[in-house]
C-alpha cells in the first residue's frame, strides 16, 4: 500500500528541513508519493516564495523592473540546492522561469513555478522521479477538477514509481497552466491520495495536528487526536484552519484516513481524520467537545409578525431577498413569530437599508431589527448527541461568567452546538467552553 504525503510551505523553507523531510519518508518505505509547496517563510521577517512570484506578476503588470525580487527567488532555491550537494540545473531552470517573463507569462503560471522548483530539487534529494502536476492534473471548464481523467494519468505515471509532485496547479482546458487557490497544495495531495487509493494521506506541517481552540484565545490549547470529516468542516467553517476546505472532499469520498502531522515534532502522531470511528473510548473519551471555534462580526436580522409561522412561502420569500442582493444567510435561529437570519455584518452593511425595504414589502411585519456587534461560537462534537442535557451545561458554564446568549441554534444531527454572544464576549466565551468542557 501506498501512503501519499504532502509537505507544506515551514518544511520546504530551507536545507534544514528539507532534511527533516527526507528523514520522515525514509522512515516508512511505504512513503512512495510525495506532494510539495512553494519554499515558505524561514522566519517572521522572511518572505514566502509564492508572495514574491505573485509580486513580480505585479511589477511586470505595472512595468516596474522584477529583478531584484526574483534574484531573491533565485537565490533561495539555489541556495537550498548548493547547501544540500544537489546536481539539480536550477540555472537551467530559472533561466527559463525568466525568459518567460519577459514573453508575457500568466499570473498562474509564475506562481506555480515556486511548487515546481520545490518539487525539482526534493525529487533529486529524495532520489524520487518528478512527475509534474501538469502531466496528470486537469480542470474542467468551470474550474472542477477532472477527477476521471487525473486518477487514471497519475495511476499510469506512479505505476512502479516512487515520485515527487509539485502542488497547487495544473492545466486547464486550454493547455495552460491554471492554480488551485492559495493553499491549494493541500487539495492536491488529496486527489493525488484519492487517485491512487492511499492507505493514508499524511499532511505534513509546523503544527502538530488540528487544535481543540485558537492558541491566540486560549493557552497552550490540546490537539484533537481524533475528527471525522463532518467535525472538520464545521470547524473549518466558523475559522478553525489548519488545512485548505476543499482538502477534505477526495480523500473523504473514498474514506481515507488523513493525518495532519508535524514536520518539527515527527513523533507526534497529530490528527487523525476519518469518515467514522467505531471505537470511540480512548484518551479523549470523556469528552463530548471535539473542538470549539468561531467568528466575530455578524449581524442579525430578524422579522417579527404574529401568525407568521402559518404563513406559506415565508422562508422563500425571505431566502429570495436576500439571494437577490447577493448576502449569504448562515443561520435561521427562529421562533413562532419571529424570523431570524444571521448574516456577516461585511456582507450586508451595504445592502442593509435594500434589504430592509424589500423585507417590509413583501412580509409587512410588524417589526423588523438588525442587531451588528454579535459573535458566533460552536461546540463541535460527535459524542455530544449521546449525551442528555449538554446545551445546559454549556449555557450554565456561560451564564455562570456574566456571559449573554444571543442566539441558539443546534442541528438535527447534534454534531454542534452554535450560539450568538457580543462581540466583546467572544474571547471569555471560548475560554469558558475550553475550561469547563476540555481541561
Amino acid at each position: 500500500m501506498r501512503k501519499v504525503l504532502k509537505f507544506g510551505g515551514s518544511s520546504m523553507a530551507s536545507a534544514a528541513q528539507y532534511a527533516k523531510v527526507k528523514s520522515i519518508v525514509d522512515y516508512d518505505a511505504s512513503r512512495s508519493v510525495v506532494v510539495v509547496s512553494a519554499a515558505g517563510k524561514r522566519s517572521k521577517t522572511d518572505h514566502k516564495v509564492t508572495d514574491l512570484l505573485y509580486l513580480c506578476y505585479a511589477h511586470m503588470k505595472y512595468g516596474v523592473s522584477v529583478d531584484s525580487v526574483f534574484g531573491m527567488i533565485s537565490d533561495r532555491y539555489l541556495e537550498i540546492r548548493n547547501e544540500l550537494g544537489l546536481s539539480t540545473d536550477l540555472e537551467s531552470e530559472l533561466e527559463k522561469i525568466r525568459a518567460d517573463m519577459d514573453d508575457g507569462i500568466s499570473e498562474d503560471e509564475l506562481a506555480s513555478r515556486g511548487e515546481y522548483l520545490s518539487a525539482r530539487l526534493m525529487a533529486d534529494y529524495l532520489g524520487f522521479d518528478f512527475v509534474d502536476a501538469a502531466e496528470w492534473l486537469r480542470f474542467k471548464l468551470d474550474g472542477s477538477v477532472d477527477k476521471d481523467y487525473s486518477y487514471a494519468a497519475l495511476r499510469r505515471l506512479a505505476e512502479g514509481r516512487k515520485i515527487v509532485i509539485p502542488g497547487f496547479y495544473g492545466l486547464g482546458p486550454d493547455g495552460s497552466i491554471r492554480t488551485f487557490t492559495r493553499g491549494g497544495s493541500d487539495i492536491t495531495g488529496a486527489l493525488a491520495a484519492a487517485a491512487l487509493d492511499a492507505e493514508i494521506y499524511e499532511n505534513w506541517t509546523d503544527v502538530s495536528g488540528i487544535l481543540m481552540a485558537d492558541p491566540r484565545i486560549v493557552e497552550n490549547p490540546e490537539p484533537i487526536p481524533r475528527v471525522t470529516y463532518t467535525e472538520l468542516r464545521e470547524l473549518s467553517y466558523l475559522g478553525a484552519q489548519v488545512l485548505h476546505e476543499d482538502t477534505i472532499f477526495p480523500v473523504a469520498e473514498k474514506n481515507i484516513p488523513l493525518n495532519i502531522r508535524n514536520t518539527n515534532d515527527p513523533a507526534h502522531p497529530g490528527t487523525i481524520i476519518m469518515d467514522h470511528f467505531d471505537d470511540d473510548d480512548g484518551a479523549e473519551g470523556h469528552r463530548f467537545i471535539t473542538g470549539i471555534a468561531g467568528k466575530k462580526d455578524f449581524s442579525v436580522v430578524s422579522v417579527s409578525k404574529k401568525g407568521l409561522s402559518s404563513q406559506m412561502g415565508t422562508m422563500r420569500k425571505i431566502f429570495e431577498i436576500f439571494e437577490a442582493h447577493a448576502v449569504a444567510v448562515e443561520y435561521t435561529p427562529n421562533g413562532i413569530d419571529t424570523v431570524s437570519l444571521v448574516v456577516e455584518t461585511k456582507q450586508l452593511k451595504k445592502q442593509a437599508d435594500s434589504i430592509a425595504a424589500d423585507l417590509i414589502k413583501a412580509m409587512e411585519p410588524d417589526s423588523l431589527a438588525i442587531t451588528d456587534g454579535i459573535a458566533i461560537v460552536a461546540a463541535v462534537g460527535r459524542k455530544m448527541a449521546r449525551r442528555p442535557g449538554i446545551s445546559g451545561q454549556i449555557f450554565s458554564a456561560l451564564g455562570a461568567e456574566g456571559i449573554n446568549i444571543r442566539l441558539i441554534s443546534q442541528s438535527p444531527q447534534e454534531v454542534n452546538i452554535i450560539f450568538g454572544v457580543e462581540n466583546r464576549d467572544f474571547n471569555a466565551a471560548v475560554r469558558v467552553l475550553y475550561n469547563s468542557f476540555v481541561k
